[in-house]
């Protein structure tokens, strides 16, 4: 019997635990990524009409960027509890789930975030008006990795208190 064998602490526990801080900051950051490209490439298309509403259609790009935070959170609290020879199965399989809800999460949001800022910037310098509506599209696209992130938070809780 190895020193990893018992009582539910197997040698390759930590693997799971590991692989779910890093899907929560990989995926995440895709989704962060994408999000500001996408929305990047609006913003260089509407700089040729109206080069005065630059700073104004940045607010995408910022948007996005706070989705990769998200990630990072949870990958930071997901490492800290990695320990060899105490970290139990159940511990990996949680920390896997939560990395993977706010990393899946966090990857639509970015995936959103950037759709609605390209066509929203664009639109917003041929109507000014649109603006009001796109911020408050591109909330509802943020808050769906923001509900990623407390999944992962009370995950994380759960794998802590067993």
């Amino acid at each position: 019997m190895s020193s990893g064998d018992q009582l539910g602490t197997p040698a390759y526990a930590p693997f799971f635990g590991a692989m779910g801080a890093s899907s929560a900051i990989i995926f995440s950051a895709l989704g962060a990524a994408y999000g500001t490209a996408k929305s990047g490439t609006g913003i260089a298309a509407m700089s040729v009409l109206r080069p005065e509403q630059i700073m104004k259609s940045i607010i995408p790009v910022v948007m996005a960027g706070i989705i990769a935070i998200y990630g990072l959170v949870v990958a930071v609290l997901i490492a800290g509890q990695l320990k060899p020879n105490s970290y139990t199965i159940f511990q990996g399989f949680i920390h896997l789930g939560a990395g993977l809800a706010v990393g899946f999460s966090g990857l639509a949001a970015g995936f959103a975030i950037g759709i609605v800022g390209d066509s929203g910037v664009r639109g917003t310098a041929q109507q000014p008006r649109l603006f009001v509506g796109m911020i408050l599209i591109l909330i509802f696209a943020e808050v769906l990795g923001l509900y990623g992130l407390i999944v992962a938070i009370y995950l994380f809780t759960k794998s802590t208190g067993s």
